[in-house]
């Protein structure tokens, strides 16, 4: 027998489920004359495009964008889409979110120090370097012995991308009788550029830099640069120290540079460059045992700067 309570009890839960279910029609129904209100767009090819020109591709969509992530990629420009998601072509409603990975454009490398290697040895470095060996020319020297790099084209330290080409010139050894190269004088006396120059007739010009705390007569600085080609009516010319002192007076002072290799590997190949407003010079440049310690003689100029390169990579530079 069923109690007048009883039925009151499920009368109300019945016209409370009643209740919930017609306020979740409605819901759903409003749910979707909204949705339905919204328009639906074509998702815009994205890729390749900057940033900047994506939104102004998309604004008047009414649909979003957001940067997922960046990925090297030597194909497509630095901060422009690399990949989109909804894919193009793609039927979305106003207020959908684009999402985006931009590129970084390509993984970029620095260019090892390979001059005064020889070719083999740079070609090796350059592949650990993630870098190509490109043209390879030949040129006569005086100071490199046949096969060596004499130069490299970006230098060293650029910033490349990985896989880039790097040009050199080797040396073809010394030059046949006829063809004439300029010898290096720097910081040699002047006299022994005026034997050279008389001997192989060509005219040499000379000015003094009064203010050089070299020696009176030391070449400072000569054009043209060393190993190059000179014709038979060529003109050179060199900066010399015009210190005036008296005889035998000493030059400038000559500091102590010193340098130790780490511990650990195989041989290193060593080459030290100081550079000051006269240029650049090589300290020294050959293989050292791990742990070896050299000490260098620098003559003191003044804002005087040492690079120290170890198999062709940079690893420490000190001014003096």
């Amino acid at each position: 027998m069923i109690l007048k309570g009883e039925v009151r009890s499920w009368e109300a839960a019945g016209v409370g489920l009643a209740l919930a279910v017609a306020v979740l029609a409605l819901l759903q129904w409003g749910i979707e004359g909204v949705i339905h209100v919204r328009r639906t767009e074509t998702v815009p090819d994205l890729k390749g495009r900057s940033i900047s020109a994506a939104l102004d591709l998309l604004a008047p969509l009414n649909i979003g964008l957001r940067k997922e992530g960046a990925e090297f990629n030597n194909a497509v420009p630095i901060a422009s889409v690399l990949r989109q998601y909804p894919a193009a072509g793609t039927m979305v409603r106003e207020g959908k979110i684009v999402r985006v990975v931009v590129s970084q454009g390509g993984e970029t490398v620095l260019a090892p120090a390979i001059v005064g290697l020889p070719l083999r040895n740079a070609e090796m470095l350059l592949r650990q370097s993630q870098l190509v060996l490109g043209e390879v020319n030949e040129a006569y020297s005086l100071r490199f012995d046949k096969g060596v790099v004499l130069s490299q084209d970006p230098k060293a330290e650029a910033s490349l991308e990985r896989d880039a080409l790097v040009n050199v010139t080797v040396s073809g050894g010394t030059p046949p009788a006829g063809i004439l190269l300029m010898p290096d004088f720097l910081r040699k006396n002047v006299r022994e550029a005026q034997s050279w120059a008389k001997a192989s007739g060509v005219s040499l010009d000379q000015r003094k830099d009064a203010a050089s705390p070299f020696p009176y007569g030391t070449i400072l600085t000569q054009e043209p640069a060393a190993d190059a080609v000179l014709a038979a009516d060529a003109k050179v010319s060199a900066v010399i120290s015009g210190k005036v002192g008296k005889p035998g007076e000493a030059g400038p002072a000559v500091a102590n540079f010193h340098y130790e290799l780490p511990q650990g590997g195989g041989e290193s190949l060593v080459r030290i460059v100081v550079s000051d407003k006269y240029g650049e010079r090589e300290l020294f440049n050959g293989l050292r045992r791990p742990g070896s310690k050299m000490d260098l003689p620098v003559q003191e100029t003044g804002g005087a700067h040492v690079k120290i390169f170890l198999n062709g990579i940079l690893v420490d530079e000190r001014d003096l």
